[in-house]
């Protein structure tokens, strides 16, 4: 089915915006999507009908607040195809999850002589923890190279991956290059050595079906602000035999099962590891994100963007001063396109081409390590979703267009 892009866009106010004089041109899905009326609608409806504390109460508002937050966790179990929703774990966002997979799995089975395996494509939340975890407990991270065309280096990763390696960690879709990779064949390498997979599906979750018993993963994370939902809230999937074993790793409120002055024991999965009345009303319309999703199918959703990021990278090629990072082709990538320009500075270019409307990224995109390892400081990145169009990308080519003979002049 080829997604009825004008009707989608009818669901999102945000995108009837003007800035400035110009219509908004939303280029920045990688940082965050927008959000559709189901999404809003669900959080408008929580606060204004049923604001309750969840778990907590058995009044009429407690019982519905806590089926509304328990069907989203159940709604996001099927949605990546969890085996039960006791496996799906709420937390802030992908950050928080992987933290929380660092501290209380790798805290409890790290030790000197240990490695962490990643990759060099890794976001800072998927770098940082792992810096961490090896500084606490004495453990080695080892990088997995990427290759000159911006793809991850597998054969490489097939010799570092070792009986040594207790965890790898790795992005399902890098947010600077768009390579999505094969972390099906990574999780092998591990579990063949008596390692964990943890994958960041940050960027993967939102774009393309993702299934965590097909890709026979660990653990996996994602955050909701990217998938059309709201801030504040992800989602830690991990095997339920995993995180049986964890200890909690935050304490207070509903996490527990039994309290003395003297001790504490800890309640069932998942409420063992959400301590504290939880982010209810995020939670909901994150459930409401999931059912849009679901509805257009996510097949779908990959199919759009595939055909959008052929089209952007077709246009791509007309601009003779621009470098794409990452893959040129559109095999095993997403709708993510990270340029610099010969003459332009990134933030001269976005912010020139937000006076047109058009919103891009301009940085280091989180992976300062990666971006800098194609001897730049900072780069222009062009994102797409479900609303975007060939008139928009059309728009990005003519901006850029424009603001070089504008400063080149």
């Amino acid at each position: 089915m080829t997604l009825d892009v004008e009707k989608i866009r009818s669901d999102f106010p945000i995108l009837n915006r003007k800035i400035g004089e110009a219509p908004l041109v939303y280029l920045d899905n990688a940082a965050t999507s927008q959000k559709p009326c189901q999404v809003i609608e669900a959080l408008t409806d929580y606060y204004s009908r049923y604001n309750a504390n969840v778990h907590r109460g058995v009044h009429t508002m407690s019982v519905e607040a806590t089926e509304a937050f328990e069907a989203a966790r159940t709604k996001v179990a099927k949605f990546i195809g969890a085996p039960n929703p006791e496996s799906v774990i709420w937390t802030r966002n992908i950050s928080e999850a992987i933290n929380l997979v660092a501290y209380s799995w790798g805290d409890a089975n790290l030790s000197a002589g240990d490695e962490i395996v990643a990759t060099v494509m890794e976001h800072h939340s998927d770098i940082v923890p792992w810096q961490q975890l090896a500084l606490r407990t004495g453990a080695e991270l080892k990088l997995i190279p990427r290759t000159e065309g911006g793809r991850l280096d597998m054969e490489a990763a097939s010799s570092m991956i070792s009986p040594r390696t207790k965890i790898v960690a790795a992005v399902h879709m890098s947010s600077v290059l768009g390579t999505i990779n094969d972390v099906k064949a990574l999780g092998k390498l591990a579990h063949d050595n008596g390692a964990l997979i943890l994958v960041d599906a940050a960027q993967s979750a939102p774009h393309m079906p993702v299934n965590v018993e097909d890709l026979d993963c660990d653990f996996l994370g994602f955050s909701a602000h990217k998938m059309l939902g709201p801030t504040g809230i992800g989602v830690l999937y991990g095997k339920r035999e995993l995180l049986e074993a964890m200890p909690p790793w935050m304490f207070g409120g509903d996490m527990i099962l039994t309290v003395s002055y003297e001790d504490a024991s800890w309640n069932d999965l998942p409420y063992k590891f959400e301590a504290g009345t939880p982010n209810i009303a995020d939670a909901i319309a994150t459930g409401a994100a999931v059912d849009y999703l679901s509805e257009l199918g996510m097949e779908n959703v990959r199919a759009h963007e595939v055909d959008l990021t052929a089209y952007a990278l077709e246009c791509f090629a007309e601009l003779e001063q621009v470098k794409i990072m990452g893959p040129l082709d559109n095999a095993d990538r997403g709708g993510i396109i990270s340029f610099t320009h010969d003459t332009l500075h990134p933030h001269d270019l976005g912010t020139a081409l937000d006076r047109m409307g058009i919103a891009i990224r301009t940085g280091h995109h989180c992976a300062m390590p990666l971006v800098r390892s194609y001897d730049v400081v900072a780069a222009a990145r062009a994102s797409f979703y479900i609303y975007n169009t060939p008139s928009e990308v059309d728009a990005l080519i003519a901006g850029i267009k424009e603001t070089e003979r504008y400063f080149l002049k």
